[in-house]
């Protein structure tokens, strides 16, 4: 099987154009072991390289050229003018050659022999007890696989496509978001973006997360979750479950429970005149609250308290000028919550959600400080090639709890080496990349977050393209309203200003993250 797909690699090397710029960078003749292919692989490397065609009738002319310089074997030189030059007949055109089969099997070829010359060197280093070099040549495997995506832009139909593609991925989020929120994130979700959440522990990292996917999944996209040690596969079971059905995991959240809606600050204090208002009084308007005092101060106790004496009063956001001027508040509204979530509502509903809906999200869980960057390469791999599962979206949870892939063992800087080797991922695999990082202790204390609460290696932000900070304050009162304020802390392709936040209200006890949002 080897020796057939070896002839016709050559042939298609010697005779097509169009195979050629496919399979050009795969194209290693030292992984060739018979002496003739090597010897044509050569030949026609020179040549496409300089003409960027294949050479087809020039092969001839190459021949004899080289066969003059005396520096080729006499039997190789035999064998090409008597078995390969007369293969090149009409069937061996541009036309006759199945190109996409051959280039598949070109693929599979070069990687059979790499991972073969691969395993010889390793056995010789395992003989020597030279486990460090024997590492650094697994580890260093997948880093020099060629490139695939490469375009000459001096080829007409090439740069069409190049193009054409560039601006339908530029304008296209692979998750959108509504409303406020969509304003600040939806720029980033793009195929090729890596994307990071930056928060103190328990701010809600992986709920946001694992929101994300869901919008993904229901979006048409393929999605891989990562999960490098923080939760369990029935831990992250359960968190769907809670947030596919809106109920609780916990006996305390069932009943009647107030989560937060939005509102308007200036219906709130009854200051508005407008036809289109929901409401003809406000519930602060005795309170001397302004637009700051009503986000900055007032407590959960504070709405619960109105709610109760108010309940007829009907939360606003009707008017266009709500929106420009961001007078987005916080409100609450009554659920009943049945029951917690049980196996079997957890099981009818996911089933339809995934399997009725086709909706296509891969969970791969891993114990802590054991999963690497290249064990996520493998494992997207392998899906690949199993079913063809190639992920539109991947989530990281998170890149902090990756383990290290060799180098320097101080914590600083295997962090830096694991987010640039997940940025060389990402790009390689052209999906959108969702990951969570920790921020510093002084974070604990601050309501904003900025660049300076980084924690071990601020080169982290080196490898993003949007990185994002998710606030609440110290004193626990917007975690217990269900108040996230999401800010902009760095976004590569587009200015970005840290006092730049929008208010995202939560239900996280019926495990969701994101119920609407506001400026």
């Amino acid at each position: 099987m080897n020796a057939e797909i070896e002839r016709k690699m050559i042939i298609g090397l010697i005779a097509s154009t169009g195979y050629y710029k496919k399979i050009r960078q795969t194209i290693d003749p030292n992984l060739i072991p018979t002496p003739v292919a090597k010897t044509i692989a050569l030949w026609c490397n020179e040549y496409f390289d300089k003409y960027r065609k294949a050479p087809g009738a020039d092969i001839a002319s190459i021949y004899l050229t080289k066969a003059k310089t005396g520096k080729i074997a006499k039997d190789v030189l035999e064998e090409i003018e008597e078995d390969i030059l007369p293969e090149l007949s009409d069937e061996w055109t541009d036309y006759g050659i199945e190109i996409e089969p051959l280039v598949e099997d070109t693929k599979k070829f070069f990687k059979f022999h790499k991972l073969q010359k691969l395993n010889e060197e390793i056995e010789i280093l395992l003989e020597k007890e030279d486990l460090d070099q024997a590492e650094q040549q697994i580890n260093g495997y997948r880093a020099t696989t060629p490139v695939k995506d490469v375009v000459v832009l001096n080829d007409r139909e090439q740069l069409r496509v190049a193009v054409k593609a560039a601006f339908a991925e530029a304008n296209e989020p692979l998750i959108y978001y509504p409303g406020a929120l969509g304003e600040m994130l939806n720029g980033s979700m793009l195929r090729g973006a890596m994307v990071g959440f930056l928060a103190p522990e328990k701010r809600g990292k992986t709920a946001l997360m694992m929101d994300a996917a869901h919008r993904a999944a229901r979006q048409g996209r393929k999605v891989a979750i990562f999960q490098a040690g923080d939760m369990s596969t029935p831990q992250q079971i359960m968190r769907q479950a809670s947030y596919l059905t809106k109920l609780p995991t916990k006996e305390k959240y069932v009943g009647k429970i107030l989560i937060p809606q939005k509102d308007c600050y200036l219906n709130q204090i009854n200051d508005c005149g407008k036809a289109v208002r929901e409401c003809d009084f406000g519930i602060f308007e005795d309170r001397g609250f302004d637009l700051m005092g009503l986000r900055k101060t007032i407590t959960a106790e504070d709405i619960y308290e109105a709610y109760k004496l108010e309940p007829d009063y009907k939360p606003c956001w009707n008017c266009s000028e709500y929106k420009k001027h961001n007078w987005g508040a916080c409100w609450v509204q009554e659920v009943d919550i049945p029951d917690v979530v049980d196996e079997h509502t957890a099981l009818k509903v996911m089933e339809d959600y995934y399997v009725t809906k086709n909706r296509d999200i891969r969970i791969s869980t891993h114990s802590n400080d054991s999963l690497t960057v290249l064990e996520i390469e493998q494992i997207l791999d392998t899906w690949e090639e199993e079913d063809g599962f190639v992920a539109d979206v991947v989530i990281l949870d998170y890149a902090d709890l990756l383990a290290s892939m060799g180098g320097s063992s101080e914590e600083r800087h295997k962090q830096n080496n694991n987010w640039k080797k997940l940025r060389g991922l990402n790009q390689k695999k052209n999906f959108l990349l969702i990951t969570a990082t920790q921020s510093d202790a002084n974070s604990y204390e601050k309501d904003l977050l900025t660049l300076k609460n980084f924690s071990e290696d601020k080169r982290k932000f080196a490898h993003v393209t949007a990185f994002y900070g998710l606030n609440q304050d110290h004193t626990g009162r917007e975690k217990k309203l269900g108040i996230m304020r999401i800010n902009e802390l760095i976004l590569r392709e587009d200015g970005f200003d840290v006092n730049r936040q929008v208010t995202v209200l939560q239900a996280m006890h019926i495990g969701r993250p994101i119920l609407t949002s506001y400026w």
